[in-house]
């Protein structure tokens, strides 16, 4: 089975993904940017570290944490599970701050907080238009459950159809059959049935 782990390429000079070709006391790995073969350093073997975590929950945040390997990289939108005390909470990176610098992509060492936001439940905002009137609600689902441009769903008390959906990070979404998971909406637009 072919392992695939990333590492720094000693051609492209940055993190890119690596094909294991030989493990043991001198491992050696390919680049599948460049096709550079290469050793590998002790220093890159994996290590779990723990890298602070600012999770925020609405109104909220916490001071917690996510172990990532040593050489992990991490990206704006990764996925992690974030451990607070005895807590545990699927999260989104939504900034990576190294330093003073707010950066879009570093490797675990490099990382000084990653700041995240709670997505296994997540509130979605809905504004429902009711002729020259505009009622707000808020309603808790898990973050991976789909909304469609053009279902019926159930807003507080009431039933309202979906006309477009604005994205977190993108446009709108107009035509009917869209879908998008909970945790990438910024708000739901509809109208009462």
């Amino acid at each position: 089975m072919e392992r695939i782990e990333e590492h720094t390429c000693q051609v492209c000079n940055e993190l890119t993904e690596h094909l294991i070709m030989a493990k043991g006391r001198n491992p050696v790995a390919r680049c599948l940017v460049c096709g550079g073969v290469h050793p590998i350093t002790a220093s890159e073997t994996r290590k779990a570290i723990y890298v602070r975590t600012i999770v925020s929950m609405e109104a909220t945040s916490r001071v917690c944490q996510v172990e990532m390997d040593n050489n992990e990289a991490c990206r704006l939108g990764d996925h992690f599970v974030a451990e607070c005390g005895e807590e545990f909470f699927g999260v989104e990176v939504t900034a990576i701050e190294c330093g003073n610098a707010r950066v879009k992509k570093a490797t675990a060492p490099e990382i000084t907080t990653l700041w995240t936001r709670k997505v296994d439940d997540v509130t979605v905002r809905i504004a429902i238009h009711n002729g020259r009137t505009t009622t707000s609600v808020h309603v808790t689902v898990p973050g991976e459950e789909p909304f469609v441009v053009g279902e019926v769903y159930k807003a507080g008390q009431r039933r309202i159809r979906v006309s477009r959906i604005k994205v977190r990070r993108g446009g709108i979404l107009k035509n009917e059959g869209a879908r998008i998971e909970a945790r990438r909406i910024k708000r739901i637009f509809g109208y009462p049935i």
